[in-house]
């Protein structure tokens, strides 16, 4: 897999802990806009990491976050 520049440094600046948050993909139910981040599971505070454009963007922030897999809401 090949990093942009920018994302080989994203999982130091944008922490997941497993404990308090969950992976997710939001899509926009008009737009279909898709946002990857992670969401706090005491509050649903969602923090923002990537836009998800196709597949590949998908893949790329699982490997880097080390995912298996990703739930999505709309």
């Amino acid at each position: 897999m090949r990093l942009f520049k920018h994302e080989k440094n994203l999982k130091d600046e944008i922490k997941f802990d497993p404990e308090t948050q969950y992976a997710v993909i939001r899509s926009s139910i008009c737009t279909g806009e898709k946002t990857a981040g992670f969401k706090n599971k005491k509050d649903g505070h969602f923090v923002e990491v990537m836009v998800i454009i196709s597949s590949e963007d998908e893949r790329r922030f699982k490997e880097i976050y080390g995912l298996d897999s990703v739930r999505t809401e709309y």
